[in-house]
């Protein structure tokens, strides 16, 4: 099969795997009423474009309905929140609305659990988002036309919930999609010469921090004002009040401190070490990770499950301390370009960066999770560090101040790649990916077929003439 058909394959047979993150990621607006079998509700006109419409039923999937709205709902979430709708139909659209039922109906048949917890964390966050961009909850429960924030949030938390178990489900079905070097040798042989495809400029980039040290004066005085909200806390105070007010954590202080997370949650060890050992209504005593101290409140256990709140607060920096670290880098720096010692070897004993020290400094791209950066996909404040530097060549010192931490940095280019067509062995990551990508969207259309045929569908009116790409009118 060539690129070019895999890549049509990807956009037209499953909108879902483009479509899919864009659309739970906005939270499509749609109705999440369940019936039972062939049950349709009342319907209601809309006005339209000057003449009556009628908004009724339009699709059943299993236990869950489509209504003609629900089209449209679409359409506008996607376009508030930025993407485009320009080259998609109506047919397109409900079929991706098709495809994410199905993924829903069929989790609840394979016993997917969706947490009250999970729902809880997602609501809080999202309506986060939705503030920060609509205004306030009160112009939030406006825009999508309900009476108060109770009724917005029950509607709200069936939406998380069904989009929860349509990704549970599309998880489930790729998770166990593997791929072999003979497979992703066949695949690359497969493609045409004048089809190969063509990659973009990129680097491989190294980097060395150093973390000035802070006082213990400093931490004290942290330490001390935690101590502090604890005592309040345990008086009576609001813990959740004192996250948003004080805390210094950018991704939970603006929900209270609100997390919610069980053991395989990606946290730092200490984070979850303490947060494990506490009962339910205990606030833990001050203590340090790496991004600074903190407090932590667990609010409730559920099974494997912990609701908590944390406060957390970074110590400051002397101005002495600042100086001293650039001195040292400084020292770094001119040992390297006196070739006394390399970039990667003063990476593994002077760095304070623990993540990328062991690697000779060099950075993991967190989107392909190797070593290799796209420039034109680059985060633009590194790239403006580095575009301009030549193979071999050291930044000056770069002072980083993310949140209140301050740091130093030296970052070098350790390989430049300039644009090419695709090359095996040099490509091997990329062709890897694009296999996979081909073998499990094999994988889901083979399930979609299966699941059609055995799930209750029925698509009525006009949209019986759409040509979808899955067989839902089972022909």
């Amino acid at each position: 099969m060539t690129i070019n058909k895999i890549q049509m394959r990807s956009i037209n047979n499953k909108i879902a795997l483009t479509f899919f993150l864009l659309l739970f990621t906005s939270i499509i607006a749609s109705a999440q009423e369940i019936i039972k079998d062939s049950v349709i509700t009342p319907a209601k006109k809309v006005q339209s474009t000057g003449k009556q419409k009628i908004d009724g039923v339009i699709a059943t999937v299993g236990d869950y309905i489509i209504l003609d709205s629900d089209i449209d709902k679409s359409f506008v979430e996607i376009t508030r929140d930025g993407g485009s709708v320009k080259d998609v139909t109506r047919c397109q659209m409900l079929g991706k609305l098709l495809e994410d039922k199905l993924y829903a109906h069929q989790a609840i048949q394979d016993s997917i659990v969706v947490t009250d917890a999970e729902i809880k964390g997602m609501m809080e966050e999202r309506l986060s988002f939705l503030i920060e961009k609509i205004g306030s909850m009160e112009n939030v429960v406006k825009f999508y036309k309900k009476d108060s924030e109770e009724e917005f949030r029950t509607y709200f938390s069936d939406i998380l919930k069904e989009g929860k178990l349509a990704s549970e489900m599309q998880k489930k079905i790729i998770d166990g999609v593997e791929i072999t070097p003979e497979e992703v040798r066949n695949f690359f042989k497969t493609i045409a010469v004048d089809e190969l495809p063509f990659f973009g400029a990129e680097m491989e980039v190294a980097q060395i921090v150093i973390t000035p040290k802070v006082s213990d004066a400093e931490k004290k005085k942290v330490i001390d004002k935690l101590n502090e909200f604890k005592k309040e806390a345990e008086e009576g105070s609001s813990f959740s009040t004192k996250a948003v007010l004080y805390s210094q954590d950018p991704g939970s202080s603006s929900n209270g401190g609100y997390y919610q997370m069980n053991r395989r949650t990606p946290f730092v060890k200490e984070f979850k070490d303490v947060a494990f050992s506490l009962a339910e209504g205990e606030i833990s005593a001050p203590f340090e990770t790496d991004f600074g101290f903190h407090i932590i409140y667990v609010e409730k256990i559920k099974g494997q499950e912990i609701e908590l709140r944390h406060i957390l607060l970074t110590p400051g920096v002397s101005e002495e301390s600042l100086i001293e670290a650039r001195e040292k880098i400084s020292i770094i720096k001119k040992k390297i370009e006196d070739k006394e010692i390399t970039f990667a070897e003063a990476a593994r004993t002077q760095s304070d960066e623990k993540e990328t020290r062991a690697n000779g400094g060099a950075l993991i791209n967190p989107q392909t999770q190797d070593t290799r950066f796209e420039l034109t996909k680059m985060d633009p404040t590194l790239y403006a560090q580095i575009s301009n530097l030549k193979e071999g060549e050291i930044t000056a010192p770069l002072m980083e101040d993310v949140q209140g931490k301050k740091k130093y940095k030296l970052i070098t280019v350790t390989n430049r790649i300039n644009e090419h067509t695709a090359d095996y062995g040099k490509d091997y990551i990329k062709i890897k990916d694009l296999a996979l990508e081909k073998k499990r969207i094999t994988a889901i259309g083979k399930w979609f077929d299966e699941k059609i045929k055995e799930t209750y569908i029925k698509i009525i009116g006009e949209y019986r003439d759409c040509n979808f790409t899955n067989n839902w009118l089972k022909k």
